[in-house]
């Protein structure tokens, strides 16, 4: 028996329709591999950015969405620079319709990120593993996008729209993969749920879990379109929870994105079926989820290594001060900038009044100082009285932390 859904044409029992089917949900070889793993996960992201001001912290954590943001739709195809998500970010877009709806993409992958960290901020108890919140993430990230990219193609030649927070009402094909008939999706879901979202996981097995709810999730491919963006931000919200972010400042994306055949290819072997009795009990491939869920830890553990060299603080202070030297040799900033600005970055916040001693310049050249790397967009401030702190703009983001972005993205001054 054949089955035809929107031009898509496959025997009937190609498609998923029973729970099991799903099996294993953990991998079930080499524990000891894995767990050593999940523990360095722990341990290292406990420790990234410790030494950092809080305050000098948040500042980096903006940065770091940016930076997932522009990984996670590079991932989808979609490389929009960062120059340009930072202008969408002060509402400055550009008037090139393509570059506009590349930005407004960007623009909602970070604002849907604060809204999940925030959600779980004011409900530590939220269930990220019910249909309710999947659903949700893909409507406010669908209701944020443009319409073309609402539209998707089918292997017929039609075109669909993705409804924003809809379970799709259609078979799809996935490369070689069919994921569960949609008429199965709400049983597929509920297993998720209960298998992922257990609050009785420990430490260690919520890591384990992590890296194989990712798989799961695309594997169930719930939406019509944006399950990639979707699970992203879901394994986000999942390592947020499970406080294995290192306070925001490390992301996935970065690794996934720097090793996109790697990860493609991880996913399509744990979509694989079982090969014989010695890989698992289970319908689909035991080896196939366990490569990937140590492909996915060792990625996570190289980018929070990656993080943890970038904010070594003798190293970033050598940086900016490095970076004021450039900008003194072009008769951009004095050399007292430097002080100013290492004394924010080291104490979060430097209030107005301190100026003057900081530089060791009389009132009124500190305060054209200040004036300066405010304009430059170097210190930020709430109001013309408030404290200022150090800003990450994009286009000192390739001197701060180097290779943050790939080789010719990172935006910088002359």
């Amino acid at each position: 028996m054949m089955a035809k859904k929107k031009g898509l044409v496959v025997a009937s029992d190609a498609f998923y329709n029973k729970i099991q089917q799903m099996e294993p949900m953990f991998p079930t070889a080499k524990g000891e591999e894995l767990n050593s793993l999940a523990v360095e996960v722990i341990r290292q992201s406990a420790a990234l950015g410790e030494r950092l001001h809080p305050v000098t912290r948040r500042g980096v954590v903006e940065l770091v969405r940016t930076m997932n943001s522009y990984y996670s739709n590079l991932i989808e195809g979609h490389n929009t620079h960062p120059a340009d998500i930072e202008r969408a970010m002060a509402r400055d877009y550009s008037l090139e319709p393509a570059t506009r709806a590349l930005q407004e993409e960007s623009v909602a992958h970070i604002d849907v990120q604060r809204l999940i960290e925030q959600r779980l901020v004011e409900n530590p108890e939220e269930n990220i593993c019910s249909q309710a919140f999947l659903c949700w993430i893909h409507r406010e990230f669908y209701e944020r996008i443009p319409c073309e990219f609402r539209e998707i193609k089918t292997p017929g030649g039609d075109i669909n729209i993705v409804i924003p927070g809809r379970l799709r009402e259609d078979e799809v094909e996935v490369g070689r993969h069919f994921p569960p008939a949609f008429e199965a999706l709400d049983s597929f879901l509920t297993r998720f749920e209960e298998c992922y979202g257990n609050v009785n996981l420990g430490e260690i097995r919520k890591v384990v879990a992590a890296a194989a709810a990712h798989h799961r999730l695309a594997w169930i491919h719930p939406f019509l379109g944006g399950n990639g963006r979707v699970t992203r931000l879901f394994t986000h919200a999942y390592l947020v929870k499970a406080r294995i972010d290192g306070h925001g400042l490390w992301t996935a994306s970065r690794g996934l994105a720097r090793n996109r055949t790697a990860y493609m290819g991880a996913l399509a072997s744990a979509d694989e079926h079982r090969h014989g009795d010695l890989d698992g009990r289970g319908n689909l491939s035991n080896k196939g989820l366990l490569d990937f869920c140590i492909f996915f830890l060792q990625t996570a553990l190289d980018q929070i290594s990656f993080m943890s060299e970038r904010l070594e603080l003798d190293g970033i202070l050598r940086r900016l001060e490095g970076y004021v030297g450039r900008q003194v040799s072009f008769g951009e900033l004095p050399l007292e900038a430097n002080y100013l600005l290492r004394e924010a970055f080291l104490r979060g916040e430097v209030p107005r009044g301190e100026v003057a001693r900081i530089t060791g310049k009389p009132d009124r050249t500190a305060r054209r100082i200040l004036k300066n790397l405010l304009e430059k967009k170097l210190l930020t401030s709430d109001s013309e009285r408030a404290p200022v702190r150090l800003a990450f703009p994009t286009k000192v983001a390739g001197y701060y932390f180097p290779q943050l972005y790939p080789e010719g993205v990172e935006t910088t001054e002359a």
